[in-house]
């Protein structure tokens, strides 16, 4: 039976680190508060929303929820960004995504400024990840995979790392924080021929393809860990990875499980994230 990388403890050790790293701030009189700005009504939107302001008050930062229309033009939004972008109160912006049809997504990626992309959502975020200078932040999601790792002590170190996907929120950075940890990194998608002969070989499986039960029995070998980032729904109902679960669990050392795994530490990295801005802008 693997050992479940479960993300609950993850979470706390992250959320604990949060709460002493704003209580110095408040003692500066700072006040770390993060914009959540949301177009419409998407259910999966005003969840997570929820869930990450709950997760800000738990910690000391303070949330500012901004919900416009669903029809709300290109110009109202990106006239909201800069308004966010020169208000010294606010250290961090979350901007939810997708955005409506006819809006134009890079278009206002590229207005929110760097220094509160807390989701990594802007070129000047993700060229900080890339080139590891420090400066912007790592995407909540991939980070949080990161997180894990570390917190589960799994050296990567000399290690073969499979990551299936490659999109800028999971595939690419994670990637780029799997190769600071110094593994050696194969990035595989939808175009990879023989993907089960890639997997087989690897230590450890990183699997965000958006895919149910897109890594089976016959992708994995004994002994891997695998982190699963997908998050769909099966036949009956129920919340569940990219990963068959019950195939490929017998085999792996370890393995987050859907639900409980990598989503359930991204709203504590957010929250970390929104300290770390506003501390930055004192310096």
């Amino acid at each position: 039976m693997a050992e479940l990388l479960k993300g609950a403890p993850v979470a706390a050790a992250i959320n604990q680190r949060t709460k002493e790293r704003t209580s110095a701030l408040r003692e500066k009189g700072v006040a770390p508060t993060l914009a959540l700005v949301r177009v419409g009504q998407r259910d999966a939107d005003i969840f997570y929303e929820r869930g990450a302001m709950k997760r800000c008050a738990a910690v000391g930062v303070e949330t500012r929820g901004i919900v416009l229309p669903e029809e709300t033009g290109q110009d109202a939004l990106l006239k909201v960004i800069r308004e966010l972008n020169g208000d010294d109160s606010v250290h961090g912006v979350l901007l939810f995504r997708p955005l409506p049809h006819g809006i134009d997504d890079a278009a206002v990626c590229a207005a929110l400024s760097p220094e509160k992309d807390v989701d990594g959502i802007t070129d000047g975020s993700l060229a900080g990840v890339f080139t590891g200078n420090g400066h912007g932040f790592c995407p909540c999601t991939a980070q949080s995979c990161a997180e894990i790792l570390d917190f589960y002590g799994v050296d990567c170190t000399g290690k073969r790392a499979v990551v299936i996907g490659r999109s800028l929120v999971i595939g690419k950075p994670v990637s780029q924080l799997l190769l600071a940890r110094n593994a050696t990194v194969t990035v595989c998608h939808t175009r990879t021929r023989d993907l089960p002969s890639e997997t087989r070989r690897a230590d450890l499986i990183v699997v965000a393809a958006g895919h149910l039960h897109s890594l089976t029995a016959g992708h994995v070998s004994p002994g891997q860990v695998i982190v699963d980032v997908g998050i769909n729904t099966d036949a009956q109902g129920k919340m569940t990875g990219d990963a068959d679960f019950e195939a490929v669990e017998p085999v792996a050392a370890a393995i987050t499980p859907v639900p409980g795994g990598v989503g359930s530490v991204t709203t504590a990295v957010l929250a970390s994230h929104t300290v770390e801005a506003a501390e930055r802008s004192i310096m």
